[in-house]
């Protein structure tokens, strides 16, 4: 079964997880705590941890659809 390959596990979870990432800085830049902060270096950081996890689930995409293509070129030699 497709859904047992390591390489599109690992890319579905990095997926998930920068998702998962880009929600919790997105909560972060929004609260109202973090509004008040005093500190530029407070308000830079979840900014910054976002563009990471864009990076991470951009990358896992790569790896999906690399994953997705061999698997396509796979079955097209079999048929």
């Amino acid at each position: 079964m497709m859904s047992d390959l390591p390489a599109l596990q690992s890319a579905l979870l990095g997926i998930q997880r920068g998702l998962e990432g880009v929600n919790k800085n997105a909560s972060q830049i929004a609260s109202a705590k973090q509004m008040d902060a005093e500190n530029p270096a407070d308000e830079a950081k979840p900014l910054v941890e976002m563009l990471e996890n864009r990076n991470q689930v951009e990358a896992s995409a790569k790896v999906l659809k690399t994953v997705s293509d061999t698997i396509g070129t796979l079955i097209d030699t079999k048929a």
